[in-house]
């Protein structure tokens, strides 16, 4: 890992470096000055989506719909692993009926999906709603 790494503020998508060792720390923004990591998930939209995908640390996010019972049922989970991967990986929802463009963008088939960003690229994927501990496996098998 690098000794500065680049990460997106949750809040204003600001960029900030901030050193590896001081990720545990609650580093503030230095654009909004807001906790730059959250211990929970965080909204992604079509504003922010471009933003949010840059960065040193990996992204992880749960496409979801309110409508969905799988998605609703996911939800207390998702948000189980925001809080133990804090500063490891950055968790947000992208709420697939409020941002249908993006859902079509990303190739979003069926919900709730699972896709995990790395330096603006997508490099993983998971379709359906996974237990904390098959949920953390997984993202332990894609080096998180």
């Amino acid at each position: 890992m690098n000794d500065q790494l680049v990460v997106p503020c949750a809040q204003c998508a600001g960029l900030n470096r901030i050193p590896a060792a001081r990720l545990d720390q609650a580093p503030r923004c230095g654009r909004c000055k807001q906790p730059v990591l959250s211990s929970t998930p965080f909204t992604l939209d079509q504003a922010n989506f471009a933003s949010q995908i840059k960065g040193d640390l990996p992204l992880l996010v749960d496409v979801w719909a309110s409508w969905c019972g799988p998605c609703r049922s996911f939800a207390p989970t998702f948000e189980q692993a925001a809080a133990q991967l804090v500063g490891r990986c950055r968790l947000a929802k992208l709420d697939s009926e409020a941002n249908p463009a993006l859902a079509g963008q990303l190739g979003i088939r069926s919900i709730p999906s699972l896709i995990l960003f790395s330096n603006g690229r997508e490099t993983a994927r998971q379709s359906g709603a996974l237990p904390l501990p098959q949920l953390l496996a997984w993202l332990r098998q894609q080096g998180i």
